[in-house]
């Protein structure tokens, strides 16, 4: 007898034991009322008084079921993949390429409220900060302290020198903020400023200079450079805060086409070692790269032309896989290379979008910088 029969009898014995002890009462309205049972109790009775037969445990489950695993025959044996047997229009030639990029040299520039919004955190620093002591930082009776006494009456009192006419420890302290259309928060009217400050005013003898006798401090590079002026997509010391893509033209007249650079992944090669020696064969040696990384960030699909016979196609299609590069140093130089490109562009974001195929482009979009 296995556990579940044993189990099964043990519990219609008691179930029985407890109908026939339990007393019987009639109800006021004289009827015999059946003996106290709880529902769960009653489905219960109702299963073991059911033939041993027709009763279901969870071993005849199981036992089923290895039954069943043992009448079903084996799975088919599927041939492997034979390449040769693949319909025509079905193949596709798999390549790789690199997306090199120029990440960006400057921050970007600020917004108005971004400038606004510096400009209040460092004057409400100020606000919150212990007041300055010139006593700390300045010898009395010398030229650095009457250079001091003489920028901080320029400043008219206030010790701080990008923050504008603000005292941030008078009775005005609160108004911090700064109005609509006002140029103090801009970047170009604070560097004025600091420059201006920045102009020594006393000499080491200790006698003040007058206007003229100023010597101008030196100016950082503009934001613009000259690449930017001229509008040369050639050269990489332009747009040095967004992010730069190379692109390459192929072949030439109405059948040329901007594209990244590109070719055939051989059998015996990887992607990134594909993508790696494309780059050298199209742009020259002339470069210090670094390929981030060897999944593929992209993949363009072009699809194939079938011939009008249908059994064969008149061009075949593409599975082109990017991966992405960096360059730290150098040159692009299309000099000798070996798949017929003919120039070259250092592009941004927005600059891709009209130079590239619409479709090429769609492909790509996902894996391109915010800037």
């Amino acid at each position: 007898m296995s556990a579940s029969s044993r189990g099964g009898s043990g519990i219609a014995a008691v179930s029985a034991l407890l109908l026939r002890s339990a007393p019987s009462r009639t109800s006021k309205a004289g009827f015999r009322a059946s003996a106290a049972i709880c529902s769960q109790c009653r489905k219960s009775q109702q299963h073991i008084r059911q033939p041993f037969s027709s009763r279901r445990f969870y071993s005849s489950g199981a036992t089923a079921a290895a039954t069943t695993s043992a009448q079903q025959p084996d799975p088919p044996v599927i041939d492997a993949f034979d390449p040769s047997t693949a319909d025509a229009p079905k193949r596709y030639r798999i390549k790789s390429g690199i997306i090199l990029t120029r990440p960006p040299l400057l921050t970007q520039t600020p917004t108005p409220f971004e400038s606004a919004f510096y400009l209040y955190q460092k004057r409400l620093n100020e606000r919150l900060q212990a007041r300055f002591r010139p006593a700390m930082y300045f010898k009395k009776d010398t030229a650095p302290e009457l250079e001091w006494k003489i920028k901080l009456k320029e400043r008219r009192g206030v010790p701080g020198k990008d923050i504008g006419r603000y005292n941030p420890h008078g009775r005005m302290a609160w108004n911090d903020e700064v109005l609509v259309g006002s140029t103090t928060s801009s970047p170009e009217h604070i560097m004025e400023k600091l420059l201006l400050d920045a102009e020594q005013r006393v000499s080491d003898d200790g006698e003040v200079l007058p206007d003229e006798d100023r010597v101008p401090v030196e100016r950082p590079m503009p934001r613009r450079t000259e690449a930017d002026e001229k509008n040369d997509v050639k050269r990489l010391d332009r747009a040095l805060d967004q992010t730069l893509y190379l692109v390459v033209k192929k072949g030439e007249g109405e059948g040329a086409s901007w594209q990244f650079p590109s070719g055939v992944v051989p059998t015996e090669e990887a992607l990134h070692e594909t993508a790696a020696r494309i780059l050298a064969e199209s742009a020259g040696v002339n470069m210090n790269t670094w390929i981030v990384g060897r999944v593929p960030v992209a993949h363009l699909v072009k699809e194939l032309v079938p011939a009008a016979d249908g059994k064969s196609e008149e061009k075949r299609g593409e599975k082109v896989f990017f991966l992405k590069g960096r360059i730290m140093a150098g040159q692009a130089d299309l000099t000798g290379n070996k798949h017929e490109l003919t120039d070259f562009k250092w592009l941004t974001k927005d600059e891709l979008k009209e130079t590239l195929p619409s479709d090429y482009f769609w492909s790509i979009r996902n894996m391109l910088e915010l800037r």
